[in-house]
């Protein structure tokens, strides 16, 4: 439920390992300064195994179908997409 910069754990984004990361543009936990937000626009420009898929909305955990905060449209793209994705690695 967040993205680190790469530099937290290495130099780059390691060579053939894809990666997807999901959020809601005005979530507050994944859009503030100089947060997961900026860290995976920064992951995205840094390779091409990196996709970034922002959803309107503020909710955090929106796929969480057992939550106040789940958002059925988002979610519903979300696990499309991430299916998808899982099944080309």
């Amino acid at each position: 439920h967040a993205c680190a910069p790469v530099s937290e754990f290495s130099e780059q984004w390691p060579d053939g390992v894809p990666v997807q990361v999901h959020g809601m543009d005005a979530d507050p936990f994944f859009a503030e300064e100089e947060g997961d937000l900026d860290a995976a626009r920064e992951l995205v420009a840094s390779t091409d195994q990196a996709e970034l898929f922002l959803y309107p909305g503020n909710e955090h955990l929106f796929a969480d179908s057992s939550l106040p905060s789940y958002e059925p449209t988002a979610a519903h793209l979300l696990m499309d997409r991430v299916l998808r994705f899982l099944g080309k690695v």
